[in-house]
C-alpha cells in the first residue's frame, strides 16, 4: 500500500498533471491518500512526482 500526499499546488501546471492528480484522489495541498502498489499508480505517481510525496505502508491483508 502506498500513501500519497500532495504537497505542492496544481494552480498553473499542465492539464494532464492536474488530470492525474485528481484521478489520484487529491484536491488539496497536504491531502493524502491509499492507493495499492500498481504499475498504473506507480506510472501515475511517475508522471507527477515532483508535487507528491510518497509512503510505503505495511500492507494488511
Amino acid at each position: 500500500m502506498l500513501k500519497i500526499t500532495l504537497k505542492k499546488s496544481i494552480v498553473g501546471r499542465l492539464k494532464k498533471h492536474i488530470a492525474t492528480v485528481q484521478a489520484l484522489g487529491l484536491h488539496r495541498i497536504s491531502q493524502s491518500v491509499v492507493h495499492r502498489d500498481t504499475p498504473q499508480i506507480q506510472g501515475m505517481i511517475s508522471r507527477v512526482a515532483y508535487m507528491v510525496e510518497v509512503e510505503q505502508l505495511p500492507d494488511d491483508e
